[in-house]
């Protein structure tokens, strides 16, 4: 597994971002998708306590699946591991928001609910011995998705996302390392 220094990885978190941010401009654009995002108190709410949900059955997928917790272990190692507390702060907000501009904003629209998820999911993965990192992810971009086509807000998606990240950064962060 690769590893990677704080100033790599703030760099590839901003570079994928604006990646992503883009892809998402250029497909909304051309396929003339009108995004369902309005700054809402409950929709906010929803997405705070839909974070809160998926961080507590990660937490508890965590402690009872050993497959989960070795390959959560990894990716969380190389990816939260380098960084400062207030680095935190850009590992919520960058992918949260590109990545569900792109994945509910734009793909959601276009290709449905799963193969969106499916392909949300593969994003994650940095090596197949992940998969149970990578089929978390997938049902967490079905919560994800179907809150979005739910509440008909994408806020709430945005939301939860950044809180789950948050919540990740904050609780692996507190985590005793192996020597």
């Amino acid at each position: 597994m690769p590893t990677f220094s704080r100033s790599q990885l703030l760099l590839t978190l901003a570079i994928t971002a604006v990646v992503l941010l883009a892809i998402a401009q250029v497909w909304r654009n051309v396929a003339g998708i009108d995004l369902a995002f309005q700054w809402s108190w409950v929709a906010f709410a929803e997405g705070i306590g839909l974070g809160c949900f998926l961080s507590a059955c990660s937490f508890a997928l965590y402690q009872l699946w050993p497959a989960y917790r070795e390959s959560a272990a990894q990716y969380m190692q190389l990816i939260i591991a380098p960084l400062q507390m207030g680095d935190w702060l850009w590992l919520g907000l960058l992918p949260g928001l590109s990545e569900e501009l792109l994945f509910r904003g734009v793909m959601l629209p276009s290709w449905g609910l799963v193969p969106t998820s499916v392909l949300f999911g593969l994003l994650h993965v940095l090596d197949w011995r992940q998969w149970p990192y990578a089929l978390w992810t997938t049902i967490i971009g079905l919560a994800f998705g179907v809150a979005t086509l739910v509440s008909g807000n994408l806020l709430v998606a945005v939301t939860a996302h950044v809180v789950v990240n948050w919540i990740s950064c904050w609780i692996w962060g507190r985590m005793p390392r192996e020597a």
